[in-house]
């Protein structure tokens, strides 16, 4: 048995998990500081450092009484050490190599974005896994990062599609922020539009044919412009059918071009990552896609879309088992790529 003490800080929230087997989740304590951004409509770099140094401390606590273990009795500390926002990635980073030295136990930094690959693999999460088949195609959606992952095996990735501009998570936020909705744009998005006709306004989708980039500031601007050369537009369509429109477009071009590589890579497995794969709509049109029968479909569930330590404890088992441990010097990297 190996139990892993995980932490990630990448962003805003500050979490602490500890994974068995990097299967099982002994405890996953997330502290979310949503409400101390929301005034801001984006998240302040330096509230989010500071309320990570508040809050860490307890979190990992908290995370090793539920687990019923301490210091002595876990194997490694792993943490996230990018991409990310660098104040809040060094709180920490610096947690994790204090315990690491002071326990004595070996150190893993692990990428953010493998992180949320690995929320797959994490038991009885996904509603249809037939097993985690190796190769498989990822599509990563977050407020920061929309690509294609072709993961050939542990460790081992290839991005063969990738925004050219904003990620989705950023056009749902600024397309919120413009309708006067509020922040986080996704979530908010996400429920109105179950009030309005995704059909009501087809709204452009760049891209749809070209290869497997992806380019969402023009779906982003062409919301705005409808609102502009149409000053009424709000009360002719119900602001429920322009979210709800906006939404359908983005989501079909995240379905049709991952299914379109997980064509051309002949894989039997197509696995969805990151924040913006707990939108309902995102969800359900792979679930009931005409294709989808071809694929085994991993969803994780909505608490393990957002940033966790779990996920990041259960990239660290296959590190730990290949024994790649970092160096107690290990720095955070704002824009670490994924290999």
């Amino acid at each position: 048995m190996t139990t892993i003490l995980a932490i990630e800080t990448s962003c805003d929230d500050t979490s602490a998990a500890i994974i068995k087997d990097g299967k099982e989740i002994l405890s996953n304590i997330v502290s979310t500081q949503t409400e101390f951004h929301k005034k801001y409509g984006g998240i302040v770099p330096e509230i989010a450092a500071r309320k990570h140094i508040e809050v860490i401390n307890p979190i990992i606590q908290e995370a090793l009484d539920k687990a019923k273990t301490n210091f002595k009795k876990i194997d490694a500390v792993a943490c996230t050490y990018g991409p990310g926002l660098v104040g809040s990635l060094l709180i920490g980073v610096c947690a994790a190599k204090a315990i690491a030295y002071a326990a004595d136990k070996p150190l893993i930094g692990i990428n953010h974005l493998e992180g949320h690959i690995y929320a797959n693999f994490l038991e009885g999460q996904a509603p249809r896994v037939k097993g985690q088949e190796f190769p498989f195609i990822t599509l990563m959606v977050s407020g920061g990062h929309t690509m294609i992952v072709y993961v050939k095996d542990h460790g081992k990735y290839e991005i063969i599609g990738r925004t050219r501009d904003d990620a989705v998570g950023e056009a749902f936020d600024k397309v919120a922020r413009f309708l006067g909705l509020g922040y986080p744009g996704g979530p908010i998005i996400d429920k109105l539009s179950k009030e309005g006709n995704p059909k009501a306004i087809e709204f452009t989708r760049p891209m749809l044919d070209d290869g497997f980039d992806f380019s969402f500031s023009g779906i982003k601007t062409a919301v705005v412009n409808y609102i502009k050369r149409e000053p009424k537009a709000v009360s002719r369509k119900p602001i429920a059918d322009i979210a709800a429109s906006f939404q359908q477009a983005c989501v079909d071009v995240l379905v049709t071009k991952t299914l379109r590589a997980a064509e051309k890579k002949k894989v039997k497995t197509i696995a969805l990552a990151g924040g913006v794969a707990a939108n309902s709509q995102l969800r359900s049109q792979f679930l009931t896609h005409p294709s989808s029968s071809l694929y085994s479909l991993l969803i994780p569930p909505l608490n393990l879309c957002t940033d966790n330590a779990a996920m990041i404890g259960a990239a660290a088992y296959y590190k730990f088992k290949r024994k790649e441990f970092a160096e107690l010097d290990l720095k955070p990297v704002a824009n670490l790529s994924l290999y």
